[in-house]
C-alpha cells in the first residue's frame, strides 16, 4: 500500500521538532508561607540543567499463580544544575552563610530555593527559534556538591560548580501534588501567548516606572520577582480545577 493512503504521515514538513540549550534562568529563594519564592534573582552562567526523575516503578503483585497486577510506586523530580557562577544569594541554599562581609563558613543547613528556566523549540521550518518551553521547578534542596580547583596551565579551563537537586512537590489544585510546571509556547494561541507574557512579567520583575503626566503615565514601584504556585498559574491560564 503507497503511504499516500494511510491517515497517518511522517516527516511532513514542520513537524521535525527538538529541542536545545538553556537559558533564563531564575533564582527564587524560599521566603515564607504568604510569600514561599520571592526576590528572584538571575542565575547567570548556567550551562546545563538535567532533569533526573526517578520512581514511577511498577511492583507486580501475584494471586492465584498469575501475575495478578502492578502497584505504581510514586514518582519524584530531580535534577541536576551546572553552572561557571552562582547568585549570592543562594550559598544559603549551597550550606554557606556569611558571618561577616566578605566571610562565609559552610557545612550549615541548607534553604529550599525555586527555579525557572528556558529550553527552545524548533523545527525544521523555523530552526530554533520557533518558541521556547518555560520550566518552573519548586520545593528544590541542593546536596553538596564535588567543586576542584586545580592550577593555571597553557590550556586554562574555569572551575565548573554542579549541584544535585531533589525536590518535593506543592499541591496543584484538582491534580497530585507536583514539582514541576511546563508552558510550551509554541502550543499557545494569541490568548494564550498573552497570559504567558503576563506570567514573564511575574517571574522576570517589573521595572519602576517615572510618572509623565503628557502621556498619562502613572509612577509605579519596582515589583520583584517571584515564582507563582500552580494555583496561581492554573488561574491565570483559566485551568485551575
Amino acid at each position: 500500500m503507497d503511504a499516500t493512503e494511510f491517515l497517518l504521515k511522517w516527516d511532513q514538513a514542520g513537524q521535525h521538532k527538538y529541542e536545545s540549550g538553556v537559558d533564563h534562568a531564575v533564582f527564587y529563594p524560599y521566603g515564607t508561607k504568604t510569600a514561599p519564592y520571592s526576590n528572584g534573582e538571575t542565575w547567570n552562567g548556567v550551562t546545563a540543567i538535567n532533569e533526573n526523575p526517578s520512581g514511577a516503578e511498577a511492583s507486580p503483585i501475584y494471586a492465584d499463580n498469575i501475575k495478578y497486577l502492578n502497584l505504581m510506586s510514586a514518582e519524584t523530580y530531580a535534577c541536576t544544575i551546572e553552572a561557571l557562577t552562582y547568585p549570592d544569594s543562594f550559598e544559603e541554599c549551597d550550606g554557606t552563610v556569611a558571618v561577616a562581609t566578605g566571610v562565609t563558613i559552610g557545612q550549615q543547613p541548607r534553604k529550599t530555593f525555586g527555579l525557572s528556566y528556558r529550553t527552545k523549540v524548533g523545527n525544521d521550518a523555523e530552526g530554533q527559534d520557533a518558541g521556547y518551553k518555560l520550566h518552573l521547578v519548586y520545593g528544590c534542596l541542593a546536596s553538596p556538591s564535588e567543586k576542584n580547583h586545580s592550577t593555571i596551565n597553557e590550556s586554562p579551563e574555569t572551575a565548573n560548580f554542579s549541584w544535585s537537586v531533589n525536590t518535593t512537590p506543592v499541591d496543584v489544585p484538582g491534580a497530585a501534588p507536583s514539582s514541576t510546571v511546563t508552558i510550551d509556547s509554541t502550543k499557545l494561541d494569541a490568548a494564550g501567548k498573552a497570559k504567558l507574557a503576563q506570567l514573564e512579567k511575574i517571574l522576570y520583575g517589573t521595572p519602576a516606572v517615572e510618572a509623565d503626566p503628557k502621556n498619562s503615565v502613572e509612577a509605579s514601584a519596582a515589583v520583584p520577582a517571584r515564582l507563582p504556585l500552580p494555583a496561581e498559574i492554573m488561574k491565570l491560564f483559566g485551568t485551575e480545577g
